[in-house]
């Protein structure tokens, strides 16, 4: 494939190579000027779907080391964490900008003076320009959104959606029901704070019209950002005993990325994609094995769009400026925040 003439021909907009879907990379260099890198931190949160204000155990699919396997000791405190990671970052791209990424487990789950004990020297640091926070819906607090709304940083909530389905919910013990994502970002879009929210395909039971049916959930609510990853079966997770017993089977590569073009045809124009892909270690992973060649994943994404003719948004019927059902309050922003 030639790139240089797919980059002449690409109808999409938000790009400016062959990607036919707005990467977050684009939107960062974009908006700052220069690349920037995530840098994933661990605050020493827990989750209320494992301590048992909600269930014990997590959802299904989580390993005990909670979201981000490869992320720096909790015994480290969160500067050098994060330094050390930048420092790890700068190898590759010395110019690169570091955004804090608040990665492992539910990161809003405490109280709102202990929230502000370890969000405020982020908030305050004159060289830190935006921050990233992995939460769940059921553990946002308004009095945290408008806390931290209030500082002059971009701030990104992301959120766990995994499937619109609750059915599916249930049985990945998600612990939360899709209305409450639903309430989550009605919250978030109050405030003025960018919104991500992570779908996860090949899930139990889950066919291509359901998996469908959660991006068109993204299509009505309008997060500024998804995460489309393929389900990871990782040792000694529930999920992963199940697959084991031969409850249910994965997708493969091309069923895959056929999906998330399919996927991405019906999505906002406007949205970004954070992802299309994940990994999970490889020491931890028991499958689907072709998840580690993630350069694979993507290229073949790209290729399909190509060959199709087709770009993020082709088909989305859902116009931007629609209101979203059962919306709490009419003067909440509908639009995308994150719009550059």
């Amino acid at each position: 494939m030639n790139n240089s003439s797919q980059i002449k021909t690409n109808p999409y907009p938000y790009s400016s190579d062959n990607k036919r879907y707005q990467t977050m990379s684009w939107y960062l260099k974009n908006r700052y000027g220069e690349k920037c890198a995530k840098i994933p931190l661990n605050a020493g949160f827990t989750c209320p779907n494992r301590d048992g204000k909600v269930s014990f155990g997590g959802c299904t699919f989580c390993s005990a080391k909670g979201s981000g396997d490869s992320i720096l000791s909790f015994e480290k405190p969160l500067k050098n964490q994060y330094q050390d990671n930048l420092d790890r970052i700068h190898h590759k791209w010395p110019k690169a900008k570091g955004i804090p990424y608040f990665q492992s487990f539910s990161n809003t789950y405490a109280p709102l003076e202990k929230l502000k004990e370890i969000y405020t020297p982020f908030l305050e640091d004159p060289e830190i320009f935006c921050i990233c926070i992995a939460t769940r819906a059921d553990c946002l607090e308004e009095d945290f959104v408008s806390w931290i709304s209030k500082y002059k940083k971009d701030i990104w909530i992301e959120l766990g959606l995994q499937s619109s389905n609750d059915q599916t919910g249930k049985r990945i013990n998600r612990g939360y029901s899709t209305k409450d994502v639903e309430n989550a970002l009605f919250l978030l879009k109050k405030y003025g704070v960018f919104s991500c929210i992570h779908l996860i395909n090949s899930l139990p039971f889950e066919d291509h019209e359901m998996m469908m049916e959660s991006a068109r959930w993204c299509t009505v609510f309008k997060p500024d950002a998804i995460k489309i990853h393929m389900l990871h079966m990782i040792t000694n997770t529930q999920i992963a005993k199940d697959y084991l017993n031969g409850d249910f089977k994965l997708m493969d590569q091309d069923e895959y990325c056929t999906l998330v073009c399919d996927q991405l045809e019906i999505l906002p124009p406007e949205m970004i994609i954070e992802r299309i892909t994940g990994d999970g270690l490889q020491e931890d992973l028991i499958a689907p094995l072709w998840t580690t060649k993630k350069t694979s994943v993507a290229n073949q994404v790209d290729r399909i769009l190509f060959e199709r003719n087709s770009w993020q948004g082709k088909y989305c019927k859902v116009d931007v400026a629609q209101e979203i059902p059962n919306n709490p309050d009419p003067s909440i922003q509908i639009g995308f925040k994150s719009k550059i």
